[in-house]
Formats: C-alpha cells, sequence, structure tokens
C-alpha cells in the first residue's frame, strides 16, 4: 500500500483524537487535569486503562517474544491477575481515606518529606524510561513502514507525534485522556482480533487446529520447570505480582485514572474488570505470536522478535488489514505517552515543585507552570527517544521489564515499609537507600556467574530491590509508634 495513503489515514486518526480532546477539555482546570474532576465514569476508565497497561511494546513485543519463549508470558500473567486483586483490596481502600491527588503523599504522611521526594522521583524516572521506550518501539515502526520512504527522519517523525500527544492532553489531561484511551483501546483490540482472525483464514485452521500445530512446534509451551532459568515458572509468577504491585498500584500515571473514579466501590469494580479484560487480551496476543510464526515460514519471512508482525502484515496482508494493523498500531502508541506525560506533569508540579502548598502563586499561575512542565516532558521524551534510538534492542519488552526491576523497586520498599511497620525514619538519609540498593542489585546481576554459580537472575530482581530498600530503611530507624498509624493498612 502507498505510504502517502497511510500517512493520510494516519493524520484522520489524528483529527479524530483532537475531535474528541475539544469536546472533553472545555472548562477544565488544574483539578481536571490531575484527577478528572474526581468524576470518571470507572467503566470507561477500566476500558481505557486496557490500552494504557498494554502499550506498543505488548502489541509488538509479546506475539514477537512467542519465538523465543513460547507462551511463558502466560506464567507473568498468573501473577498479574494476583497483582490487581491485591492493589484493589490493598492500595485502592488507603488512597481514598486520605483523598489523594499523588498517590506519593502517602510517604509524605507517613514516612517523611525525604522519602516522598525519593517516591516521586523513582516514579518520574520510572516513567521516563518506560514509557519512552514503548514510544520508541512504535515510531520505529511507523518510521519503517512508512516515514522512510517519504523522506522524513526519525527525529521529525517523534518530534511531530509527541507534538500531536501535547496538542490533545495540554487542556484536559486526565479528563481528556479518559475518552480518548476508550477510542484507543477500541481500536487496537479490533485490529488484535482482525487480525487474529484473518491469519487463520489465511492457513485455513480453526482455533484447535492451530493450537495444536503450535504445540506440535513448541511454540505452545507455558511453564518453565528449570529452577535455574530466569524464567522458572514460580519466579515468574512471584515476578508478575510486583509487576503490578510496582507498575500499578505504586504508579502515579495508572493510580491517576483509577483515583479519579468517584467511589472506592466504583475504583476497585474498575481494576477487576481491567483483569478480567487483560486476561483475554493477552491470551490473544500470545496466540497471535503463535499464528504469526506458524504463518511466516509459509511466505518466506525470516524475521523475528519486534519485526516479525510488522513484516508479515505489511509485506504478505492485504491493503485493508494493513490499515486496521496502522491504526491498532497507532492506538497502541498514544495512551502509553500520553498518560505518562499527563501522570509525569502531575507529579512534578504536586511532589517536587508544591504546586498545590503555595500560596504565592494564583490559579492563573499555577496553571500557567503546569503547561510549562508539560512541555518540558514533551522535550525529555524527545531526547531518551533518540537514546533509544540509538540502542536499538531487539525486543523491547525484555528492557522494559529489566528498567522496572531497577526503578520500581525503591517504591516497592518505600511502601512496603510504611505499610508494614510503625517505625519512624532518619528522613534525611532515606536518598542514600533508596539509590544504594538499585546500585548494590545492578553489581550482584553483573558478578552473577561468580556469586549464584548456575542460578540466574530474572524478573526478581525487582522484589530483590524492594527488600534492599526495606532493610536499609529499617536500619535507619528507630523502634517508635508514630501518629499517623491512621494511615497505615
Amino acid at each position: 500500500m502507498s505510504p502517502v495513503l497511510l500517512f493520510c489515514i494516519l493524520i484522520g486518526y489524528f483529527a479524530l483524537l483532537l475531535g474528541v480532546a475539544w469536546a472533553t477539555s472545555r472548562n477544565a482546570n488544574n483539578d481536571s487535569f490531575f484527577i478528572g474532576n474526581k468524576s470518571s465514569n470507572w467503566m470507561l476508565v477500566a476500558f481505557g486503562m486496557v490500552g494504557t497497561t498494554l502499550s506498543g511494546a505488548t502489541f509488538i513485543s509479546v506475539p514477537g517474544n512467542v519465538g523465543a519463549d513460547a507462551f511463558g508470558y502466560g506464567q507473568i500473567l498468573i501473577g498479574y491477575v494476583i497483582g490487581y486483586i491485591a492493589v484493589a483490596y490493598i492500595l485502592l481502600p488507603l488512597y481514598y481515606r486520605l483523598q489523594l491527588t499523588s498517590i506519593y503523599h502517602y510517604l509524605d504522611v507517613r514516612l517523611g518529606r525525604r522519602a516522598y521526594q525519593s517516591g516521586a522521583g523513582f516514579f518520574i524516572v520510572s516513567r521516563l524510561l518506560g514509557s519512552t521506550a514503548r514510544l520508541y518501539l512504535v515510531v520505529n515502526i511507523l518510521q519503517a513502514i512508512i516515514l522512510d520512504s517519504l523522506g522524513i527522519p526519525f527525529w521529525l517523525t517523534t518530534l511531530v507525534i509527541l507534538g500531536m500527544i501535547l496538542m490533545y492532553t495540554y487542556q484536559g489531561g486526565v479528563k481528556t485522556i479518559v475518552w480518548t484511551d476508550t477510542l484507543q483501546t477500541t481500536c487496537m483490540l479490533f485490529g488484535l482480533f482482525a487480525c487474529v482472525w484473518f491469519l487463520l483464514d489465511q492457513m485455513g485452521m480453526s482455533m484447535t487446529e492451530s493450537l495444536n500445530a503450535m504445540q506440535s512446534q513448541g511454540l505452545a509451551r507455558i511453564f518453565t520447570m528449570d529452577v535455574d532459568s530466569p524464567n522458572f515458572w514460580l519466579k515468574q509468577i512471584v515476578a508478575g505480582i510486583f509487576i503490578v504491585l510496582t507498575m500499578t498500584g505504586m504508579d502515579q500515571e495508572m493510580m491517576q485514572k483509577t483515583i479519579s473514579v468517584k467511589t472506592l466501590k466504583d475504583s476497585q469494580k474498575n481494576l477487576l474488570s481491567l483483569t478480567a479484560v487483560l486476561v483475554v487480551v493477552l491470551s490473544a496476543f500470545l496466540f497471535l505470536g503463535g499464528l504469526l510464526y506458524l504463518y511466516a515460514p509459509t511466505v518466506g519471512v525470516a524475521a523475528t522478535g519486534d519485526k516479525i508482525f510488522p513484516a508479515v502484515v505489511m509485506g504478505h496482508l492485504p491493503a485493508a488489514v494493513q490499515i486496521i494493523f496502522l491504526i491498532a498500531l497507532v492506538s497502541a502508541l498514544f495512551p502509553s505517552a500520553d498518560g505518562a506525560i499527563t501522570a509525569l506533569t502531575s507529579t512534578f508540579c504536586i511532589d517536587i515543585l508544591g504546586i498545590k502548598r503555595r500560596a504565592d502563586l494564583s490559579v492563573e499561575a499555577q496553571e500557567k507552570l503546569r503547561r510549562r512542565v508539560h512541555l518540558g516532558f514533551a522535550g525529555l521524551f524527545l531526547l531518551l527517544v533518540m537514546g533509544f534510538k540509538w540502542i536499538d534492542e531487539p525486543s523491547m519488552i525484555v528492557i522494559i521489564l529489566k528498567l522496572a526491576a531497577y526503578t520500581y523497586g525503591p517504591l516497592l520498599g518505600l511502601f512496603a515499609f510504611g505499610m508494614l511497620t510503625k517505625r519512624t525514619l532518619a528522613d534525611r538519609l532515606v536518598p542514600y537507600v533508596t539509590i544504594g540498593a538499585p546500585i548494590l542489585c545492578a553489581l550482584l546481576e553483573h558478578y552473577q556467574q561468580y556469586l549464584l554459580g548456575n542460578y540466574r537472575l530474572g524478573l526478581e530482581l525487582l522484589i530483590l530491590n524492594g527488600i534492599l530498600v526495606f532493610a536499609g530503611l529499617f536500619a535507619i530507624s528507630r523502634r517508635e509508634t508514630v501518629d499517623k498509624v491512621a494511615v497505615t493498612a
């Protein structure tokens, strides 16, 4: 299909997003931007969060990784289910009881200002790295299938896409994103199931026949039984639990939308509904991956990893499927970037700059400052995407989960210490603990062949990181019952 036509479709899709943004952002203010005036419909939030949770990395990397790890991602999915239930019934009641706009304010109330700023700081680093990695993956594919042939450089593509995201989030923030994410999730899921149906039809197989074929080729294996492997089933399930606890329950972007729902009960329904949908959708992505690896050899496609999905669709499927794929791909791109920039802006303004504590700033001055911060994070996104372009990792899902182990571990340790103990901290020492623990983890991973023998560290690095932070906080704490016991779980 003509790259010019695909480019026009991309512009038309963006125009639709702008129309939704215009309709939903009228009379918006800072409360609209930060928490959607706490009036979001829980069903819309739940459905829209599917797109945010999955992102372009899931859309491309999960099917692509089936060639290397079969259905092994299903082990992590089991952990996800347990993790979402824990977030719904342990963390959400705490956030609603304290009526939080930023979830990191809990750390301020319970542990102190340095713990609060450390938590917010690690969220900023986590989201910047994770979201830009996801953004890079999709932009790189759009570049390869459309924009290289039009002579448009990669940096300009990234700049224009970030400009698009700024245009429809600049005023409404969360209030707008709840609606745009719903639209984009719909498009992404339609693309997923359309591709599954078409590949089955092309190969003349039923679902049962295709699963049998995957089984015979070793593509349908779920559980890894080798204890020394980074993909050992128990490690993966436990890692899945803690990935959700940290990357959802202790992540301002995900919780910002969840706590924008009016009541705790509806917010819990939001998360449980999200969990049910994710199980179906992620299973479908794994199934799609199996289909791609069955179909690719029949048409001479040798690509693997992140390249196999676009290679099969854009090189060997009809124009209608290519259009569906493009719209689904872009729909996977925007939710992972728009929510991240909005949440990073919220966290920096509220937790780092203390915008709500500053009596010297008028409402107009606060909104002006928030807009400047918003633009600043868009600039950082551009720089980091260019950095990932330079690295050019073949499977971004691996990079994203590895980054999460280092950057979300300190958040896990901070929240766990606040909720599981009643001790008070030497607050000024907290940054040393939260920075030192990831450094120790990096050293352990680097020298693991000398220290651990045949055992290889995987996603359990996240848990180890959290344990080290917890132990360090315990070492700089004293045994004293605090007056803020009401904020512990």
